[in-house]
């Protein structure tokens, strides 16, 4: 989905009145105020705004769910797997498309706005991982956590994390059903790479108790 720009690409009565360039809006409104790239001419314009279309929006996160509204430029594509900021009264969520509802509660994996009933997304920018702590004494018992990181953030198999008074080395990492580009749904040799926000579950050697936070 396209996201608000501050250039615009308009005809230059100075440099270019046939073809248009690359343009910074100084001053939006009814006409707009806009410096050209190419010669720094400064002059007012009418952009025009796209035609829109409003869809509803289902937005998961940490196991809930809320519903709230956004605005697609019309014939824009929509895709699932594809990220998005969006506004929401709360705050601005980066999330994800996991699924398209063209009508009738069909699902679909891709679909033109116009055609899209209600857009299904989970939440990217902040996540909660779990993850399987194995002892690495025998005597101990395995224990399950969550780890709340920035979606982007990587964790490596094979490589040891210190994170939220915890200290571990990750073994295994299983992926959500929606992430794409790893090519495996389980990562288990060292140097396996996965974003925190494709990760269902980490599975990891316990390293010990005392560990120091860098959150």
């Amino acid at each position: 989905m396209s996201e608000a720009t501050e250039r615009v690409a308009v005809a230059c009565p100075s440099c270019s009145p046939a073809e248009p360039v690359v343009h910074e809006v100084l001053k939006p409104g009814g006409q707009t105020t806009v410096r050209c790239t190419e010669c720094g001419h400064t002059h007012k314009t009418k952009i025009e705004e796209p035609d829109t279309v409003e869809c509803d929006v289902i937005v998961s996160q940490d196991g809930e769910s809320f519903s709230t509204a956004t605005d697609v430029p019309a014939g824009e594509s929509l895709t699932a797997g594809e990220e998005f900021v969006l506004d929401t009264p709360e705050a601005l969520l980066t999330v994800r498309i996991t699924s398209l509802e063209v009508g009738d509660d069909q699902r679909s994996e891709s679909a033109v706005a116009e055609d899209v009933d209600t857009i299904w997304t989970r939440v990217v920018g902040n996540v909660g991982v779990d993850v399987t702590l194995n002892p690495s004494d025998g005597d101990d018992e395995t224990r399950s956590i969550e780890l709340r990181v920035p979606g982007d953030y990587e964790f490596t198999v094979g490589e040891r994390e210190d994170l939220a008074d915890e200290a571990f080395t990750v073994k295994g990492i299983h992926l959500r059903a929606d992430a794409t580009g790893y090519g495996f749904d389980r990562l288990d040799h060292d140097e396996d790479m996965a974003f925190a926000k494709d990760v269902d579950r980490l599975y990891a050697d316990d390293e010990s108790s005392g560990a120091w936070s860098v959150w």
